[in-house]
């Protein structure tokens, strides 16, 4: 019978073997490190990222601005309480009201915009206090050629106009009964809201367009109006053409409205749009040119403008019919021609008493607003 016996292990690699394993452990023990640190800084990073999209009050965190939403509408817009709205920015009831949480403020403005025509194609600033100045040039600084080792000669300065948008208070009063208020599933935030954003729309968009700027913007409209190119015109006043006829058209719209898309410098043209009302639209869509084919052209796609002259078409009610005298059509890059201050913050006082059984809330806004570059709106006047 034989006899084997196993080659006996050394020391060394003994050593070696639990050496091997004393590094592999170590070396988990790190990538485990590794991974949990990765997920710390997501977690961080996805924190960081939902605090920076859901909207929030003051400087608080979300916990306390969905507090303080539902202390301001639960407490003080349903029942009146006014030591709900003790830390919201502004409470002052003297002042015309409360200062409504930032997302009660997003909700009328973005209603505004969809329902506010020249809000939606004019300039808009927001600012913190009553007034807004700007400062715009009338004139480049001068400059010419000169050689690689020539003097330079002095360069004239530039000349300034100060854009200072009349400005006034907007208010809406709606009302709701006591029941409404009291029944928790009354979407009081959304109703707000609503109505809010509905009566501002109805009296900015006549301000924007016809305002006298005496406590209200000051409108396109009312604006001086002159039949004198860009530059030769006064600054601040409008460029207009007439249609042909003293009472409508003449014979060959086509040509009227292609002249007054010309009179506006290329620069200005991209981004430019009509604005006219919807009876004055009625009276564009028949038109024809001279081989009968419509000016007119539809969008063809869903939520896309229909085009007149290949720009798109605002309809603004608050522009005047066609008639003798009147400016029924503006074709304008209203962007960089019109400029609409506002303070961001609404104030709502709550008025249950001057028409009982149902419930006011005075809303208040300071909006101002006036033609910024005059190059860059241009009118039809209907007259011969």
């Amino acid at each position: 019978m034989d006899i084997q016996f196993e080659t006996p292990v050394s020391s060394d690699a003994l050593n070696d073997s639990f050496d091997i394993v004393a590094r592999q452990d170590k070396a988990e023990a790190q990538i485990a490190t590794l991974r949990s640190d990765v997920d710390e800084v997501k977690a961080r990073i996805d924190k960081i990222g939902r605090a920076a999209v859901r909207p929030a009050i003051g400087n608080g965190t979300t916990e306390e601005a969905s507090a303080e939403m539902k202390g301001f509408v639960d407490g003080y817009l349903r029942r009146g309480r006014e030591t709900e709205v003790k830390s919201i920015s502004g409470a002052n009831p003297s002042d015309g009201g409360y200062a409504v949480p930032r997302e009660i403020d997003a909700l009328i403005a973005n209603e505004l915009k969809e329902i506010s025509p020249i809000r939606q194609i004019a300039q808009v600033v927001q600012v913190g206090s009553a007034g807004y100045r700007k400062l715009v040039t009338t004139g480049g600084v001068a400059s010419g050629w000169v050689g690689e080792t020539a003097p330079r000669a002095e360069t004239g300065t530039p000349d300034f106009t100060e854009i200072a948008p009349p400005t006034g208070e907007l208010y809406a009063n709606p009302a709701a009964s006591q029941s409404m208020l009291d029944d928790a599933r009354f979407d009081l935030e959304a109703w707000l809201a609503s109505e809010v954003a509905m009566e501002f729309a109805r009296a900015e968009g006549s301000a924007f367009v016809n305002g006298t700027g005496a406590d209200q913007p000051l409108g396109f409209l009312a604006s001086p109006t002159s039949l004198a190119g860009d530059a030769v015109r006064t600054f601040g006043s409008l460029q207009y053409i007439g249609s042909g006829d003293a009472d409508g058209f003449d014979a060959n719209p086509e040509s009227r409205l292609i002249d007054l898309v010309h009179t506006m410098k290329a620069g200005h043209r991209q981004g430019a749009s009509w604005v006219m009302n919807s009876a004055t639209l009625s009276t564009v869509r028949k038109l024809k040119t001279t081989d009968g084919a419509f000016l007119w052209q539809p969008g063809l796609v869903e939520g896309q403008p229909d085009r007149l002259l290949g720009y798109p078409v605002i309809e603004a009610e608050d522009m005047p019919d066609v008639g003798a005298g009147a400016f029924p059509i503006a074709f304008g890059n209203f962007k960089a021609g019109y400029i609409i201050a506002e303070r961001s913050a609404t104030q709502i006082l709550r008025d249950p008493f001057t028409n009982k059984p149902f419930v006011h809330f005075y809303a208040t806004k300071r909006v101002g607003g006036q033609v910024l570059d005059s190059s860059a709106i241009k009118l039809l006047k209907i007259e011969a």
